[in-house]
């Protein structure tokens, strides 16, 4: 059942992950907009097709560390010399590229960056930024029914295609709880597994105070005067089998996962989020407190 609405909850943890499908980034404050948390998935490595590459194929790619600034990127990856990545946008010729059939455009990085990447990976491979032409929108069939049967909040989020954001899968923010993790760590040490970190599920705000799984039951919640709106359950992928560490994968934590967890839409750990913000600079917090809107 969920926990009452008196309780308070707060932000446990935040991440951005400013390459898709490399290493993530733990911040104690963060600033945040529609398009998500700053700088997350800004950047994303292409294949010699131009199809991206993820940690499901290339599971090497969690050790690349990024570092963002507001001119470049630094990358950093065992074994070889730090590479810099000034930003090429706005005069660069825009590259179509699709994320999960989502179409999207890019701007390639240049050489050095591609060649830094393409003998880390051991594959050919280009990194591109975010380009000032994109404009690719969650799911208006998501967000659209989220409105319709929420009547309390429907006036926060429209207009629906505002919503627009990088490169992350299907939307600007992937939000956890922090006991749903707790749990899932308890039934692995039961069967003589070691416990995993949240940054495997790669999760932007992590929620602290719910029960396990309590986030099944909440349409989202507010902060700080910022609205955010649980639009769809989350199905996972096997990235939450590699380790973050050491770029190996294994069987869990998505066997066991996989046991608890299976429903019709796959097997659901967290829940994709948008967000609607009254305009001006806003952040989040470690220790914000939030309060939810449970879906009964």
């Amino acid at each position: 059942m969920p926990v009452p609405l008196t309780m308070r909850l707060t932000i446990h943890s935040l991440y951005s992950y400013p390459v898709k499908s490399c290493a993530g980034i733990r911040h104690d404050q963060i600033q945040v907009s529609g398009a998500g948390l700053e700088y997350d998935r800004h950047w994303v490595i292409v294949d010699a097709h131009g199809v991206f590459m993820t940690q499901r194929q290339h599971p090497r790619m969690v050790l690349i560390q990024p570092r963002p600034q507001a001119d470049g990127l630094w990358l950093q990856a065992p074994g070889q010399a730090d590479c810099f990545a000034p930003v090429i946008g706005d005069d660069a010729a825009p590259v179509p590229l699709s994320i999960f059939r989502s179409p999207t455009l890019g701007a390639d990085q240049g050489d050095a960056a591609a060649q830094w990447l393409s003998q880390f990976l051991g594959v050919p491979c280009r990194l591109l930024h975010v380009h000032p032409q994109a404009h690719r929108l969650a799911s208006l069939q998501h967000v659209t029914h989220w409105i319709q049967t929420h009547p309390d909040w429907p006036d926060t989020f429209l207009p629906v295609d505002r919503h627009a954001f990088a490169f992350a899968d299907g939307f600007p923010f992937l939000v956890t709880n922090q006991h749903s993790l707790d749990e899932l760590n308890g039934q692995l040490q039961a069967d003589g597994h070691e416990r995993v970190d949240m940054i495997r599920f790669r999760p932007n705000i992590v929620l602290q105070g719910l029960e396990p799984y309590d986030e099944d039951h909440l349409a989202g919640f507010r902060t700080q005067g910022l609205g955010f709106a649980f639009v769809k359950p989350c199905a996972r992928c096997p990235i939450p089998n590699v380790d973050p560490l050491t770029g190996n994968t294994a069987a869990e934590p998505g066997r066991t996962l996989a046991r608890h967890r299976q429903f019709e839409q796959g097997v659901l750990f967290g829940v994709n989020a948008i967000a609607a913000l009254p305009e001006g600079e806003h952040w989040l917090r470690v220790g914000d407190a939030i309060e939810p809107e449970f879906d009964f």
